[in-house]
């Protein structure tokens, strides 16, 4: 099955437009606004109503309260729901019974310890996303943690793989973790918050390359 692509933190239509030419299967748009790659709920419905139907549309959302999360889902309208904060598996649960869309985690991962503490939300969650651990920003810092850690984890629920990614290192990423799906945020710009769109088709691209190989 070919690895999906998922381009986060994107805030034009070009970027999107690029995604969808690259083969990307998700694109993520990002409602926190300690993020450089925030997008207002009004800016994130008008880039999804110019989302070609290939994508599906992630919704990156961080310690929102109840209220703010559900007027964000109402006005966006995403496919998932990604969380990317200190959620709880109860939180989610009560997300996904509400809305009934499919929801991720993002965890970050420092040690082993920390993949067998992501059980807690199986059954709960769609996906898990292993990212690096949060720094001053929950993701998209560029960082990348150990991917060996993955090598020999038995995966209970879907999963993807984030953090540092970018057309030069996924390659060597998939080729040690055998990820399904797989993130680019920061990796794919050419300045905070600014996507690159030959940096997207070539992240695509490397992608690609992996499968065919």
């Amino acid at each position: 099955m070919p690895t999906q692509i998922k381009i986060c933190g994107l805030s034009t239509t070009a970027a999107i437009d690029a995604a969808a030419k690259g083969g990307a299967t998700h694109i993520g748009l990002v409602f926190f606004d300690k993020s450089p790659r925030h997008v207002s709920l009004d800016q994130a419905a008008m880039l999804r109503a110019n989302t070609p139907s290939s994508l599906k549309i992630v919704l990156l959302l961080v310690n929102a309260p109840a209220d703010v999360t559900g007027i964000a889902i109402e006005k966006v309208k995403p496919d998932v729901v990604q969380f990317h904060g200190t959620e709880t598996p109860e939180w989610l649960r009560a997300v996904k019974d509400t809305t009934g869309l499919e929801i991720w985690k993002a965890l970050g991962v420092k040690t082993r310890e920390t993949l067998l503490t992501s059980d807690r939300f199986v059954g709960i969650v769609d996906r898990l996303l292993f990212d690096a651990p949060a720094q001053a920003l929950p993701g998209g810092t560029g960082t990348r943690f150990d991917w060996s850690l993955l090598a020999e984890h038995r995966h209970k629920v879907d999963w993807g793989l984030a953090g540092g990614l970018d057309p030069e290192n996924v390659g060597e990423a998939l080729a040690v973790t055998r990820a399904p799906l797989v993130d680019t945020s920061s990796g794919v710009e050419s300045a905070p918050g600014v996507k690159d769109v030959d940096k997207i088709a070539a992240f695509c691209k490397a992608v690609r390359d992996y499968d065919n190989a």
